[in-house]
């Protein structure tokens, strides 16, 4: 693939020039509010039918150089052009290759939608259909007795993921009217009825619906019901069958049990129990905090390498932003904006996009109103560094909250380089 940052000075006709490439195509694939305008630090992804990609793989006991060669239909003396090996004959446990390879890797993704309109949201999923597995609709919560109930009509958005074949998860949610209710969880968690009741509920739902599965977003469980949560999953996963379990769990690096934001999720009874467990590498930078990088890519690896010490990988997705923040930095007022939006947002106020190596995420400053703004958001290079950390250590795959917010440049980059399975 091939990502061009914009320098001081250069124009899109010089861009498109440059790569042989019609100036509409470099508009479409990243969203550019027109052809006339351009700023210094704005990633374009130049589209381009490369046949071999360097993939990230991490040494495992047993691997030799010839049986990577084979698994990745390459050769030895590619994957020692690429990189620099001491000794072929001894490669260590963890050590860390680029391997030149035609293979894709295969990827199971997941799509957040909140239904406020079919209208709206059908056309969306019709265009993004090929590069989703499942689709989670936002549509329930529960009751203090247990009872799920729906919020949002769901019916069109069900009928329509099973008729394009993206498998459609009923998502409940401890929300009540503008919150995650931490009380409404922990009442329902401790009581058996009440838990009882909530699977019954929820199993009439999925089959009266025709849903895949059920996605879990219980969210500030109190820490003493994290045994109570483990039966609960435990319960609804046999009531479940075949379906899917789909368990959204917040980011975390190491086990904090009396947190009151993750301690109840016990990553391990979790990850044996659910089909999926879609940690939240999301919100590092939140809204009302500083201005920080919604998805730290150095985050995003400490939080995987304690998640895949506890829960087999190929059941593990993690979470990309198709949003970024905008912070007022006098008192931290945060909006959300779609990544698209940020950038063009970027562009409409001839800012310059700053790139942070080490979070792997680009940024830039404004001012409204004699008000300086600072907006974290993603691009092609952040999200390239997130599938680079979703392949090396063969995640299952990857959530996107949510569908409504446009990123051009992930879905292009995404079909490019994975199998969606």
């Amino acid at each position: 693939m091939t990502v061009h940052v914009v320098q001081s000075g250069e124009s899109l006709w010089q861009i498109a020039n440059q790569y042989q490439l019609p100036i509409s195509a470099i508009v479409e694939v990243n969203g550019l509010p027109s052809a006339n305008t351009i700023i210094p630090g704005l990633a374009l992804y130049i589209p381009d039918q490369a046949n071999v990609q360097l993939r990230p793989y991490m040494i495992k006991a047993g691997d030799t150089l010839w049986q990577l060669s084979n698994r990745f239909n390459t050769t030895i003396e590619a994957i020692l052009h690429v990189n620099t090996v001491a000794d072929p004959n001894q490669l260590y446990i963890g050590q860390r290759l680029l391997i030149p390879t035609p293979l894709k890797p295969q990827i199971e993704t997941l799509g957040f939608i909140v239904p406020y309109s079919p209208q709206t949201f059908l056309p969306i999923l019709r265009n993004l259909s090929d590069s989703l597995t499942y689709v989670a609709i936002v549509s329930y919560s529960f009751t203090a007795e247990g009872y799920a109930y729906l919020l949002l009509d769901d019916k069109e958005v069900v009928r329509e993921s099973n008729r394009l074949g993206v498998t459609p998860l009923l998502m409940i949610r401890n929300f009540t009217s503008e919150d995650f209710d931490a009380e409404l969880a922990g009442n329902v968690l401790a009581n058996p009825v009440y838990r009882r009741n909530l699977i019954e509920s929820l199993l009439q739902f999925v089959n009266e619906k025709e849903y895949g599965g059920v996605s879990l977003d219980i969210e500030f469980i109190p820490p003493a019901r994290r045994d109570d949560f483990n039966t609960f999953l435990n319960a609804l996963k046999t009531a479940l069958g075949t379906r899917i379990l789909h368990v959204n769990v917040h980011a975390k690096t190491e086990d904090l049990p009396t947190n009151p934001i993750v301690g109840a999720y016990d990553y391990q009874a979790i990850g044996a129990i659910a089909d999926v467990v879609a940690v939240m590498t999301i919100d590092y930078g939140y809204p009302g905090g500083p201005p920080d990088p919604v998805a730290p890519l150095w985050w995003m690896y400490q939080v995987v390498r304690y998640a895949t010490s506890l829960i087999d990988s190929r059941k593990v997705q993690i979470a990309f932003p198709l949003y970024g923040y905008d912070w007022r930095v006098t008192d931290n007022t945060t909006a959300a904006v779609s990544v698209n939006g940020a950038q063009n947002q970027a562009i409409s106020a001839n800012t310059v996009i700053e790139f942070d190596q080490i979070a792997a995420s680009p940024w830039y400053r404004y001012w409204e109103e004699m008000e300086k703004h600072i907006v974290w958001f993603e691009d092609v290079r952040s999200y390239r560094e997130k599938y680079t950390l979703v392949d090396q250590y063969q995640l299952l795959g990857v959530t996107y909250w949510q569908l409504n917010l446009p990123a051009p440049q992930n879905w292009v980059y995404l079909n490019n380089h994975f199998i969606v399975t």
